[in-house]
């Protein structure tokens, strides 16, 4: 339970949060993505409260204005990396020149050269990586991140952990990142703690 947490962010800023199992990490980024409903207070994302809206438009205003990176990079595994990329633009009307984006972020992420590859033929590290790619398709406002580097190895983290920051200052998105890992937090710039439902900024940030 979330206990009146109250936090405002601007577009091109990031932070990560920390805590233990239980305080409530996985509650605050359902509630943050359209997933969840507040019991009570508010959100608002872009002058915006996807709570108000009906369920049509609230999926919509998701595959939109929200990207997620979640643990598992959850690829189809039937699908190459650019059609694993452009999965969210499946939704409605095909944007104009879409694909040549998937291309450009595939590019940014290190992985031009695989772009028809499946999933199977990819390292952990490099999912992840097609899995940052596949959530900025969009130009999302909001970018959410579930433990991105939990399944990795430290040298695959690293790269991973650097790749989204890098990714996220050239996209200008709004950052935040739950994590365990100490070292994916530090190369963000705000960190919080989040203990018993209460969000508290780490002072060292």
């Amino acid at each position: 339970m979330l206990n009146g947490l109250s936090l405002t962010l601007r577009r091109g800023e990031a932070i990560s949060i920390m805590g233990p199992s239980g305080s409530g990490k996985s509650t605050l980024l359902a509630i943050l993505g359209g997933l969840e409903a507040p019991t009570s207070g508010t959100l608002s994302l872009d002058a915006e409260n996807p709570y108000e809206m009906p369920e049509t438009k609230l999926a919509s205003f998701r595959n939109r204005k929200i990207g997620f990176v979640f643990q598992d990079h959850c690829l189809l595994p039937q699908c190459s990396v650019i059609e694993n990329v452009l999965v969210p633009t499946l939704v409605g009307a095909l944007e104009a020149g879409i694909e040549e984006r998937a291309r450009t972020l595939l590019d940014r992420v290190g992985l031009s050269g695989r772009l028809h590859h499946l999933p199977s033929q990819l390292s952990g590290g490099e999912k992840q990586r097609v899995a940052i790619a596949r959530a900025l398709i969009r130009r999302p406002l909001l970018l959410l991140c579930d433990e991105p580097t939990g399944n990795l190895d430290a040298r695959s983290s690293d790269v991973v952990a650097s790749m989204l920051v890098e990714m996220h200052e050239a996209e200008q998105t709004i950052l935040i990142v739950v994590t365990h890992s100490e070292r994916l937090a530090g190369k963000v710039p705000a960190r919080f703690e989040l203990k018993d439902g209460v969000l508290l900024r780490n002072a060292a940030s």
